[in-house]
């Protein structure tokens, strides 16, 4: 495995286990929130109306929608993507553009900065490895080869 390719996979592994680590959380200790959106129906997680129409929200409501933004509606989700995404592509030997490892350190290191303690600073890790990853070139044995002279 070239070192692109093993740069890439760390990165990706460190999304996934981001991801699925902060859902993961986000069940066990919101178990309740979220089996209530089930029982509730599609549009329990974050209603755009008051069920019983008064004017002001409950304490039960701001929890249910902390539950959403904390959960199916937080970085998680993308993140997720991102790092199967980078997986796969780095299984086919492309590079994720450079672009991409600056935005999400950038993110991650803004989002860290706001939200101390927190594993965010772990994501820019991720960005870091693909910007080099995407700044290695990709040499085959028998062109290091030729130029070290062996050849």
């Amino acid at each position: 495995m070239n070192a692109r390719k093993r740069m890439l996979r760390w990165a990706s592994g460190i999304m996934l286990f981001l991801g699925t680590g902060h859902l993961s959380l986000l069940a066990f200790f919101d178990w309740e929130d979220v089996t209530g959106w089930v029982d509730r129906g599609m549009w329990a997680a974050v209603p755009l109306v008051l069920a019983d129409g008064r004017a002001g929200q409950t304490v039960d409501s701001l929890q249910n929608k902390v539950a959403f933004w904390a959960g199916p509606g937080s970085f998680a989700v993308p993140l997720i993507l991102l790092g199967c995404l980078t997986w796969h592509l780095a299984g086919r030997g492309v590079a994720v553009p450079a672009g991409i490892g600056w935005g999400l350190a950038a993110w991650c290191v803004l989002g860290g900065v706001l939200l101390v303690p927190s594993p965010f600073f772990a994501g820019a890790i991720s960005g870091a490895l693909i910007i080099v990853a995407a700044r290695k070139k990709d040499r085959s044995g028998a062109a290091r080869e030729q130029e070290m002279g062996l050849a």
